[in-house]
């Protein structure tokens, strides 16, 4: 097959403009010219076409790529190899930029203003942003997740820090009561149960006994709430489910 200057400019998605330039510096040239002087391309130069693209792609500025498709001793299979190699490392950087930029924008979504330092300062690798589509699919048009939105927005890292210390607090204690063997559904478990519900209010929205005992069955049948108990004490995240269920009938 043979394309004119036009038509591979085209098929390959690049200006004639471009196609003449790489004609001139020796990058790209047809393999012949018709009798009336036209450029005519072939298989051969639409394959060299594509190695330049995407070198260009990944950055290399011309001189060094005419180098690289000029050595005499190139392998067409090492130009492939090289390419895909690095066009994994780009797409792995890629990636990695993506993820950032999608935490951020899930982070700006739940109204937590700090940056990721911040965050995993407060936070550490359990990062809410990570639940903020799923947990406005479910409570979005919700009163709560309005207050908790405009609560969570004006919070800066001490506000933060002081709310994570309040429960790991109490987390601490349910633990603690725990291993004391002291009942789930005992007025002292059932105590610090209320108030978990009390700092849920205070800082995020208006938990009712109902809302919490919600949470509270959450801690079991969502698997990412249990691991985050069951790295504190093995047994907690059902210990915790209990006592907040308790709780609750005890408040209804």
């Amino acid at each position: 097959m043979s394309w004119t200057v036009g038509e591979l400019a085209r098929l390959a998605g690049v200006t004639v403009r471009t196609l003449h330039h790489y004609d001139r510096i020796g990058l790209v040239r047809p393999s012949e010219r018709t009798s009336a002087g036209y450029r005519s391309y072939d298989a051969r130069d639409l394959d060299r076409l594509q190695q330049v693209l995407l070198y260009r792609e990944l950055g290399f500025p011309l001189e060094e790529v005419a180098t690289l498709l000029d050595d005499p001793d190139a392998d067409p299979a090492a130009h492939l190899r090289r390419q895909h190699r690095l066009l994994r490392d780009r797409l792995e950087r890629t990636s990695a930029m993506v993820a950032a930029v999608e935490k951020e924008m899930e982070a700006r979504q739940m109204g937590i203003s700090l940056t990721p330092e911040e965050r995993f300062e407060v936070f550490g690798d359990w990062l809410p942003e990570e639940y903020a589509g799923e947990a406005e699919e479910r409570w979005g048009d919700t009163e709560a997740w309005a207050q908790s939105q405009r609560r969570t927005a004006a919070m800066s890292k001490e506000d933060w820090l002081r709310v994570k210390a309040e429960s790991d607090d109490v987390e601490r204690r349910f633990a603690a009561a725990l291993a004391g063997g002291v009942p789930a559904d005992s007025v002292a478990a059932m105590d610090l149960a209320e108030e978990h519900r009390q700092q849920i209010s205070r800082h995020f929205y208006d938990c009712s006994p109902e809302v919490h005992g919600g949470l509270g069955r959450m801690y079991v049948e969502d698997e990412r709430f249990t691991a985050y108990y069951e790295r504190i004490a093995p047994g907690l995240a059902q210990y915790v489910s209990s006592a907040v269920q308790a709780n609750a009938a005890r408040q209804g």
